[in-house]
């Protein structure tokens, strides 16, 4: 039903309304000097004796040829047909120039601005005042017929204008509509977009933080093996740690899968600072010697505190990787404003599987998370090794 309405006459007269409208008004000036209509504004005629009504249509069929351009040009129409109107009252008095007059004072209204309303409004209202003045004093109408022709013509040009700002109003209020709509819709895909962002960097993180560090422990591991000679002890205890990190993996992986499945658990455990003897005594066993100094740290704050464990971690994990054997010096010291990690490396050897790594995610990882509390963080290489380090403040910055 819809589509016959789109596709019928009303589609077809949107389309060809602008010249349908003239031919219609045109046609019913004829019809209304067939009828005899003439004389209808007859205490405004100058003329001393009545004509044909026929000769409306010299006022009318102008007037309507005008109206074939009201959109391009509805002021310089609406004056030109406003004129003929003049005329047409002072002489014929038919219908027809009425008629088109309402019609272009329509067009014109919808289209004006806000000032050019204003300016039409006023316009119609010294017209109205002028036109009682006109009948009163140079007529012979008593004042009250006066006032009621200055009413009638008041009303009618009144509420043409009234409905042609009232609809065009009702457009411009849809068209703001459709725009906060369409606005709206904007900023909730572009809200989508950066969810779906947090959430792939929040993977991300999970799987470089868990997951990748456990498969390239069981990696360097089986490649210590491997690559020194057959040892029943020493073969075993790399089949053990390779066992350990697969089931923490795997432990990781499914835990990851249950969010994503049923969207209940958390990805991973937060890190705490019961965990870190675990990370060092898990560096030890990946080859590294490692040195550890904590001193003065209470009261981080679970966020600080996520960060300096992190830290610790990516970094012996580093360093697993790309300096299996090196002496490492741990150290975590706070202050009344801040924190410090530093964790530097000096000697051992690049193992093969590092080449197979992250391709520094882990850093700019931890970059990004130390930037989000404020704090600097910096990596790269020293004398003899390597270094991380990285201050956090113990209070948010503005």
């Amino acid at each position: 039903m819809h589509e016959q309405v789109e596709g019928g006459f009303g589609a077809w007269y949107r389309r060809h309304r602008w010249w349908a409208d003239p031919l219609g008004m045109a046609f019913l000036s004829v019809v209304m000097a067939w009828f005899g209509f003439r004389g209808i504004w007859g205490p405004f005629s100058i003329l001393q004796e009545a004509v044909s009504p026929w000769w409306s249509l010299a006022l009318a069929l102008p007037a309507c040829a005008l109206a074939l351009v009201k959109r391009r040009l509805p002021v310089t129409v609406l004056v030109l047909v406003t004129l003929l109107f003049v005329v047409d009252l002072l002489t014929v008095g038919g219908i027809g120039t009425l008629v088109v007059l309402l019609d272009v004072l329509w067009t014109a209204s919808f289209l004006a601005g806000p000032q050019g309303r204003r300016v039409l409004l006023i316009a119609l209202a010294l017209s109205t005042a002028v036109l009682f003045l006109v009948a009163w004093l140079f007529t012979d109408v008593s004042l009250a017929v006066a006032f009621l022709i200055g009413v009638q013509f008041g009303a009618i040009f009144g509420t043409d204008y009234w409905w042609a700002v009232a609809v065009s109003q009702a457009h411009e209020l849809a068209e703001l509509h459709r725009q906060r709509a369409e606005a709206a819709a904007a900023v909730a895909e572009r809200d989508r977009a950066e969810a779906v962002q947090r959430e792939r960097e929040t993977m991300a993180r999970e799987l470089h933080d868990v997951v990748a560090g456990h498969v390239m422990a069981m990696a360097i591991r089986a490649e210590a093996a491997l690559s020194t000679v057959p040892d029943r002890t020493a073969d075993r205890e790399a089949l053990q740690a390779v066992r350990d990190a697969g089931l923490d993996a795997h432990g990781a992986l499914r835990s990851m899968i249950s969010v994503l499945r049923r969207g209940d658990g958390t990805l991973a455990p937060t890190p705490r600072w019961a965990d870190l003897a675990a990370i060092v005594q898990e560096a030890e066993r990946g080859g590294l010697v490692v040195r550890l100094v904590v001193d003065d740290v209470d009261d981080l704050g679970a966020a600080r505190e996520q960060a300096v464990i992190r830290i610790v971690r990516e970094a012996l994990n580093n360093c697993v990787r790309h300096a299996s054997g090196a002496d490492v010096e741990v150290g975590i010291r706070g202050s009344s404003a801040e924190v410090r990690v530093e964790v530097r490396s000096r000697g051992g050897v690049a193992s093969r599987a590092a080449a197979h790594g992250d391709e520094g995610w882990g850093l700019q990882m931890l970059r990004e998370r130390v930037g989000a509390l404020g704090g600097v963080f910096a990596a790269g290489p020293v004398a003899g090794g390597w270094s991380v380090h990285a201050r956090i403040p113990r209070e948010a910055t503005a």
